[in-house]
Order: C-alpha cells, then sequence, then structure tokens
C-alpha cells in the first residue's frame, strides 16, 4: 500500500477548489495532450461519476481544457478559460455520464484528427493522476517519469529488441506494461524510464519492423 508523502497531504499549488477535481484534471489535460501530439479537429471530454455531477462546481471542465490547452495547474487563466482565444478557435464539446464500473473521478478523451484515438484517465487524490487506456489497450502512465509509448504488430522477439536498445544506451526501465489485441495482432508497450531517451535511440527504435506508433512522452513538470 502507497504512504502518503507531506506533499500528497498538502496537494499542489493550483487555481480552483479541489486537487483531484481542478488539479488532477489540469494533470490529465496535459498528459492526453501529450500522448495524442498529433493535429485536432475535435475533442470530446467525457466525464464519469462524481466527475460529472459535481465537476462544474469544481472546475473540472476547465481543468481538462486547460490542461489540454497546455495551461499549468497554478495558471491563474484556468477560471477564465472558455473565454480565450485557444479555447474558441478549438472544436470541443463535454459529455457528462454515470457508469459504476468506472472510478469515482474518470474522464475519456475522444480525439479526432489526423488520427482517431480515445485515452482513458483518472484523478486519484492530491492532484495525482492515472492513463489507463489508450483506444483498446491497457497501459499504465502517472506522468511521473518520461515514457517510450509504442504500438505495433505483436511478434516474439519485439520486447527484447526495444529494451536492449534503451538498455544499450544506459538508461534505465522504471516499469515496463503490455498489452496486446490477440496473439500475432496490435500490441501496445508502455515503458517508463529513470532517464531521458536520446533522439537517435527513439529512431532506432521507430525504425523497428511493424512498428506502427512510438510516443515519447516527457514527465510532466507541475
Amino acid at each position: 500500500m502507497r504512504q502518503s508523502s507531506i506533499i500528497d497531504i498538502i496537494s499542489p499549488i493550483m487555481a480552483g477548489p479541489s486537487s483531484s477535481h481542478t488539479a488532477g484534471a489540469v494533470r490529465l489535460g496535459l498528459l492526453a495532450k501529450n500522448i495524442y501530439n498529433a493535429k485536432t479537429e475535435k475533442v470530446i471530454f467525457k466525464l464519469y461519476n462524481s466527475y460529472a455531477s459535481t465537476g462544474k462546481g469544481h472546475g473540472t471542465d476547465k481543468g481538462l481544457l486547460a490542461g489540454f490547452l497546455g495551461l499549468s495547474v497554478d495558471d491563474s487563466r484556468i477560471k477564465h478559460i472558455f473565454d480565450t482565444e485557444d479555447a474558441k478557435n478549438l472544436n470541443y464539446e463535454f459529455e457528462f455520464l454515470q457508469d459504476f464500473n468506472r472510478h469515482p473521478n474518470s474522464v475519456d478523451f475522444v480525439f479526432e484528427g489526423d488520427m482517431n484515438m480515445s485515452i482513458s484517465g483518472n484523478s486519484v487524490g492530491a492532484g495525482e493522476i492515472e492513463i489507463t487506456k489508450i483506444n483498446d489497450f491497457s497501459v499504465k502512465l502517472s506522468g511521473k517519469y518520461n515514457t517510450l509509448l509504442l504500438v505495433y504488430n505483436d511478434k516474439p522477439g519485439v520486447i527484447s529488441k526495444v529494451t536492449g536498445i534503451i538498455q544499450n544506451d544506459k538508461v534505465n526501465i522504471a516499469s515496463l506494461h503490455c498489452d496486446r489485441s490477440g496473439k500475432g495482432k496490435d500490441a501496445s508497450m508502455c515503458l517508463c524510464v529513470d532517464g531521458e531517451l536520446s533522439k537517435p535511440v527513439i529512431e532506432e527504435i521507430n525504425k523497428l519492423d511493424d512498428m506502427y506508433m512510438v510516443r515519447y512522452i516527457k514527465k510532466l513538470e507541475n
């Protein structure tokens, strides 16, 4: 069981009344934007359970949008994010839903644009977050580590090739999470690393056979 630190108890410096509903929402928006990392034509924010029922009062909708637009948790513009030029130039909408199978503070980001992608995440308290699903793949991203996200054709040897390239660059892998739609079908790999992956390492991995998507996601600084 994870023990809370004094930083967790105090919660982050932020604009808004709630660490989970406001700061967590901003961080979820930031991380989802970094994962998608493509031209966006439309974003649908699907809020669930407590996020849906009390989110407006706590600024959850503002936080999610502000994070996606690149604002930090302590940015005063969050309170008036709907009136900003960036928000007015973005095609977006909110949906408010209830699903007892989902976390109380849960959200889906549905992106339409250069590529279509769905990202699911939760705000777990004190500004801490987790991304749990990308499209149909389960993942584990907290924003605390630099993370390499891969989607590829499942076949023997891919994991060892990728981890070997990273270890040859003397970067330690903090965690590794894999999922697949079926044997020999699409698969995902989520690697959190302690250090910084160099551009040549990412390019070498990108050149591996049947690698469909490569995303290097920097850890959140706020």
